[in-house]
């Protein structure tokens, strides 16, 4: 009964039923993670959500920005943007049953059996497991009510405030949880989040480094998977690496950052027509499809 837990589908059906047929998923056996952003930039988010939602108690799907931002569509308090495609779901006839099973996603997942959390973006500094899990259910249990849930997702959006503090109260503190789980890349070198950057380390002038390799970060130790960064892990190839050398020099890549870091990085940027990719929980093994 293996568990994989795979990066941001985004919509992209087709290339997620190829992984699917890749590690030979059985949905009577086995178990999937999908580690945020279900929907959104690809075709047919619509098919995506409703193969999740089938697999009932064998998938665990945690929300991204783009199942926030989703919400927050279906709700009224946002409009589609130019390259948002999530116009299946909101026409859908089960719409309402869709956004429905969205909102009762949680923010972050733990199995203390495999060892392993996971979650959309990152953690700041100050967040250990327990932090992190109390804080998620602040927001889920916001969103999962009919009563509030529709003034949370018009009150998400923006960057501050950008320092934790247990002080926190109200929108800016759910504000400011959900932005870690769900946006969250770098952050400053006194641990202040930023929310503006989001190209591959050491693009920047900003003095700003990975969430995760900050040294003084709480919970360094953890197995964390994350998805939401796919400029983290890609990098341009030449017309004559393909297949196995490109597969080959990510995973590699990805040895490097558990072996520093703890962190299972699975965004591999399919929704750009890159690749979409997996790992195998219980030997940390990976699996990855062509997207193009």
């Amino acid at each position: 009964m293996p568990t994989y837990a795979i990066g941001d589908i985004q919509g992209c059906f087709s290339a997620f039923s190829s992984l699917l047929g890749e590690i030979r998923f059985d949905p009577t056996e086995d178990r999937l993670w999908i580690c945020g952003d279900l929907v959104n930039r690809g075709p047919e988010s619509a098919k995506v959500l409703r193969f999740a939602r089938n697999l009932g108690e064998r998938a665990v799907a945690i929300l991204g920005n783009h199942d926030l931002n989703l919400l927050a569509v279906a709700a009224g308090s946002r409009s589609l943007r130019g390259k948002d495609t999530c116009a299946d779901i909101l026409t859908a006839p089960d719409r309402d049953e869709l956004i429905h099973w969205l909102r009762y996603r949680p923010l972050f997942h733990y199995d203390a059996a495999l060892g392993f959390s996971m979650v959309h973006a990152g953690f700041p500094r100050e967040w250990d497991r327990e932090t992190a899990a109390r804080c998620a259910d602040e927001v889920s249990s916001v969103l999962q009510d009919d009563a509030q849930w529709t003034s949370f997702v018009a009150n998400m959006y923006g960057n501050e405030p950008n320092r934790w503090s247990e002080r926190l109260t109200g929108w800016k503190r759910l504000r400011f949880i959900t932005n870690s789980l769900t946006r969250l890349r770098y952050c400053h070198e006194d641990g202040a989040i930023d929310l503006v950057h989001a190209g591959p380390p050491g693009t920047h002038e900003a003095p700003l480094t990975p969430w995760f390799t900050l040294p003084d970060r709480r919970g360094i130790g953890e197995h964390i998977l994350f998805g939401h960064w796919a400029t983290l892990v890609l990098r341009p190839t030449s017309p004559e690496e393909s297949g196995p050398s490109v597969r080959e020099n990510l995973f590699a890549f990805f040895s490097d950052l558990h072996a520093k870091y703890g962190v299972y990085p699975l965004d591999t940027g399919c929704v750009w027509g890159n690749r979409l990719t997996a790992l195998r929980l219980e030997d940390r093994r990976y699996f990855s499809v062509s997207c193009a």
